[in-house]
């Protein structure tokens, strides 16, 4: 097996992206090339104890820094670029976590407006093990304290948007971007339909872990030590960002309303077992209905991201995105050995 090139980034403060498109890249890069990157948590490393409360420290809308944009050579619209994650590992022994005024799925907010004045600013600091893999919740109004595993994933990949678009990394659509779903985790390769050249794939917004739907906004934030294999597939479209780990095949849909970004999901699902596996429309239709599992992956952004998986044992064996899955696994074995 050839040794493939390995590119290095550590942003310096005031280096990394605030938005997908309208940003130069940091570098050129061949497909192949294995990314070994540093990112910054959501609120950019300002939030370091519970008196750092993010309307202090942190100003909108300088939040959720990205390292990239990387061009990635060769690619341009209607190809697929495959970002598969062979580590992701926590930079820090801590993280943070907060509640947001007018922020969050169990609040009022800006988009749902009502009297209910906002619930209260507050932080809670995540003691990292990273040799035990866990990370504590500290109660604030109770001696109660429970050891949560660790379960390290990035929030947000994505490429530049289409049509001129430029999107705040704080926001999701068929680019990618801030889908905060618990399935981009290492082993896993995230699939995004290319929409200008070079593609300019950034990444960030690690996550120690987080539950489905992260209902308060906030995950257990942290800073990332990633390790990424980027690859390219020419003329291989890819409508909304999916991903594939050993076991499942997972799409993703981003909207507003809630259901929209379910339909989505499922409909990008139902086309994938059109094109991949051979099912007729109204047969795939029916056989995701008995089969799909619909985790949440956010309800609080500024559009709700859903997720529609099927388990692969379920489905005949077939080769899909030409097998750079499989392929890319065993580049990420030998990385590690």
């Amino acid at each position: 097996m050839t040794t493939p090139h390995i590119l290095t980034v550590r942003p310096e403060p005031g280096e990394s992206a605030w938005t997908f498109g309208g940003v130069p890249p940091v570098a050129r890069i061949a497909p192949g090339t294995v990314l070994d990157l540093y990112t910054e948590d959501c609120f950019g490393g300002r939030v370091r104890s519970e008196k750092d409360l993010v309307s202090e420290v942190c100003e909108f809308p300088f939040l959720n820094p990205q390292t990239g944009p990387f061009h990635i050579e060769g690619a341009e619209p209607d190809d697929t670029v495959a970002v598969h994650f062979v580590s992701i590992e926590p930079a820090r022994n801590w993280a943070a976590s907060t509640t947001v005024p007018l922020f969050g799925a169990l609040t009022s907010t800006h988009t749902t407006a009502t009297l209910q004045p906002p619930l209260p600013e507050t932080v809670w600091i995540r003691q990292l093990d990273r040799t035990r893999r866990t990370a504590l919740f500290r109660a604030h109004e109770s001696d109660i304290e429970i050891e949560l595993p660790l379960n390290p994933r990035h929030g947000t990949v994505g490429v530049a948007p289409a049509d001129l678009e430029v999107r705040s990394a704080l926001v999701t659509d068929a680019h990618g971007g801030n889908m905060d779903t618990p399935e981009m985790r290492a082993g896993v390769t995230c699939y995004l339909g290319v929409n200008v050249e070079g593609a300019l794939l950034s990444l960030g917004d690690g996550h120690a872990r987080q539950g489905e739907g992260e209902t308060c906004g906030v995950a257990v934030e942290c800073a990332m030590n990633t390790v990424a294999i980027v690859d390219l597939l020419k003329g291989v479209t890819t409508p909304w960002p999916r991903l594939e780990p050993d076991t499942h095949i997972v799409s993703t849909g981003s909207a507003r309303p809630l259901e929209d970004a379910f339909r989505i999901s499922q409909l990008d699902l139902v086309r994938r077992l059109v094109r991949d596996y051979g099912f007729a429309e109204l047969d795939a239709y029916q056989f995701a209905t008995q089969a799909v599992e619909s985790p949440l992956a956010n309800v609080c952004d500024t559009n709700y991201t859903c997720v529609a998986r099927i388990r692969k044992e379920w489905l005949r064996r077939r080769e899909t995105y030409r097998g750079l899955h499989a392929r890319l696994r065993e580049t990420a074995e030998a990385l590690r050995r």
